[in-house]
């Protein structure tokens, strides 16, 4: 089996390809401070970006895992999601609340799609 790692950093990937699938690690905003929308919005321009390294997009998500860090942000994260995720193609998902490692970020998401 051929597996390919795209932006490796010191203790992940940001993406991993391998079987057919596309791995992308947990991503977060890196202008910050910013608002969940804002936040949100760049979050899903990097899935966009290491998505198209690895020869696929976002009508291919299987699934998606979505941290905020409080339930109450999650009106706000949906707002930009539905304006972003393929309405013909819509992943499982799951959005649970959970601390994030810097108390300036508010949304954490994972997908994971097909080739």
């Amino acid at each position: 089996m051929n597996i390919i790692r795209h932006k490796p950093a010191k203790i992940l990937s940001g993406g991993v390809e391998a079987n057919g699938m596309v791995y992308l690690a947990g991503l977060t905003a890196d202008k910050l401070p910013a608002s969940v929308k804002e936040q949100t919005a760049e979050v899903l321009a990097k899935i966009d970006a290491l998505l198209a390294l690895a020869d696929s997009n976002k009508s291919k998500i299987v699934s998606a895992t979505i941290w905020v860090t409080d339930i109450r942000y999650r009106d706000e994260m949906n707002e930009v999601w539905l304006g972003w995720v393929d309405p013909a193609n819509l992943p499982a998902r799951a959005c649970v609340t959970s601390q994030l490692a810097n108390p300036n970020l508010f949304v954490e998401i994972q997908v994971t799609a097909t080739k």
